[in-house]
């Protein structure tokens, strides 16, 4: 089988050929490569109390309010 061009297919055609092929390592490195360079880079401590725990839902909150509108 000739190995397709990862790097031009879309990140749905990419998840469905790694789906299909779950062997296939060259298309697995390429989509954790293609979704590990496209994540944000923040980083958050644990929550340590029941408060920080709260914050952090509300940011969460309010992230996926941003994606929504974007």
């Amino acid at each position: 089988m000739i190995e397709p061009d990862f790097s031009s297919m879309s990140k749905t055609e990419l998840r469905a050929f790694v789906i299909a092929y779950p062997d296939n390592k060259t298309a697995f490195r390429a989509f954790v490569d293609r979704f590990t360079s496209e994540a944000s880079p923040e980083t958050f401590d644990i929550p340590k109390s029941n408060t920080e725990i709260e914050e952090v839902e509300i940011l969460i909150k309010q992230k996926l309010e941003q994606l929504k509108m974007s």
